[in-house]
């Protein structure tokens, strides 16, 4: 049985999730978290140039899922991971740039881009791990 989520929350219906829906959706951000972890890490490691095709793949995956999780805990972890994504895209197009003038704060903007998005994936994974939500920040 699946559940229709995008209809008004009756405060006398008891919802219970469909424990197999919820297993998939657990499957699909299990896959995203680790594309992206792959990313994030071959942007820390030199050489790391299968990293964007993953990246896309993933971000594919997750817009294409998206809407099998409305509704449930696993809907915010999909905004996390996309807006991770294109804000990091943001940065690294603002911060390109620096590679042309200077070589020093070009590198220094990549690893501080390629940290942040390393931590959000990792705080994503551990938190979608127990169960949880994930806050509403970018």
């Amino acid at each position: 049985m699946t559940q229709d989520f995008t209809r008004p929350h009756d405060p006398d219906v008891v919802v219970v999730p469909d424990l197999q829906a919820l297993d998939a959706l657990n499957t699909v951000g299990t896959i995203s978290y680790v594309l992206h972890l792959i990313v994030a890490v071959s942007a820390l490691i030199p050489g790391g140039q299968f990293g964007p095709v993953l990246l896309i793949a993933a971000l594919i995956l997750d817009m294409v899922k998206r809407d099998a999780a409305v509704g449930t805990w696993h809907a915010s972890h999909f905004r996390w991971r996309i807006r991770t994504v294109i804000v990091a895209a943001l940065l690294y197009l603002v911060t390109a740039p620096l590679w042309f003038l200077f070589l020093f704060p070009g590198w220094l903007a990549w690893i501080s881009i390629s940290v942040w998005f390393l931590y959000r994936i990792v705080t994503g994974l551990m938190r979608m791990n127990k169960g949880l939500p994930m806050e509403i920040s970018v």
